[in-house]
């Protein structure tokens, strides 16, 4: 176990079960939990159960069951690539570590069932829902030590597979850089969806680099070129078009969200999303 992952893993765990003793982050999830679950339909079944977004979606019939109560399923998914190989290490592969043992030590310790879902270009890293410490730590760290770097995620497939591994309505949270389009309407019509955004400041605030060679972290491309003003500029004008899109996606599916940047205490931003 690698010193740098040792010291996040300590700090999550001290600073999730001091929270919780004292009551500050109690449950994880806000309201209501007794929405539907989603299967397939089935002659016999009432029509009017019928989930017509998924349906139209998906190319076959899902209808809606309503269900009473039950224990509390928390996922938190990560998708992983280059893109979060930013600057001159990966501080955003840190912190989306962080942040996701975070939220597997909170429902760790409320007792409820947690899954941990990372997908990269190779690899699907999972966990069995589960209450038990080993299986969320060492899904934190296979987090942190996945190859990420020359690699681009396939982010429609991943989310497709995410929706087929998820059988019962949960508590989702869904990590990433959330740099390109990601569509998660299919997920938000069956569980509750909570995007994580994992950014470092200079991705929103660029600095001029003057003379510089740029490596596109997720291929085996350099481009030498001139980052200044107008580079700038344009570049702050494409990330604004994704970042208004990508906010309008969410409010128009109830997807909650919240933004963390490197240099940021994610503890702090996941209180403030629960009060």
């Amino acid at each position: 176990m690698t010193s740098a992952f040792k010291a996040l893993q300590l700090k999550a765990r001290h600073q999730v079960y001091t929270l919780l003793s004292g009551n500050n982050l109690s449950k994880l999830h806000g309201e209501g939990y007794d929405f539907a679950e989603l299967r397939e339909y089935q002659i016999g079944d009432d029509i009017r159960k019928i989930n017509w977004t998924i349906t139209a979606k998906l190319g076959k019939p899902y209808i809606k069951e309503l269900h009473a109560n039950r224990e509390l399923s928390v996922v938190v998914a990560a998708l992983m690539d280059g893109s979060l190989y930013f600057a001159q290490d990966n501080a955003k592969q840190q912190k989306l570590t962080q942040t996701a043992m975070l939220l597997a030590y909170a429902a760790q310790y409320n007792g409820d069932l947690f899954t941990g879902i990372g997908y990269t270009r190779k690899d699907t890293l999972s966990t069995p829902p589960t209450k038990q410490l080993y299986h969320v730590e060492n899904f934190a760290k296979e987090l942190h030590d996945a190859p990420l770097l020359n690699t681009a995620l396939d982010r429609e497939a991943s989310v497709q597979d995410l929706f087929t591994r998820i059988p019962k309505p949960s508590l989702l949270f869904v990590l990433g850089d959330f740099l390109e389009e990601v569509d998660l309407s299919l997920l938000a019509q069956k569980h509750e969806v909570i995007a994580v955004i994992i950014r470092h400041r200079e991705e929103e605030s660029p600095r001029k680099l003057g003379e510089v060679t740029l490596q596109d972290p997720r291929e085996r491309r350099r481009v030498d070129t001139y980052f200044g003003r107008r580079s700038i500029s344009r570049y702050l004008a494409r990330q604004k078009e994704n970042d208004t899109k990508l906010l309008e996606h969410f409010a128009r599916y109830d997807i909650r969200y919240v933004k963390i940047f490197t240099d940021e205490e994610p503890i702090e931003k996941l209180l403030n999303l629960f009060r």
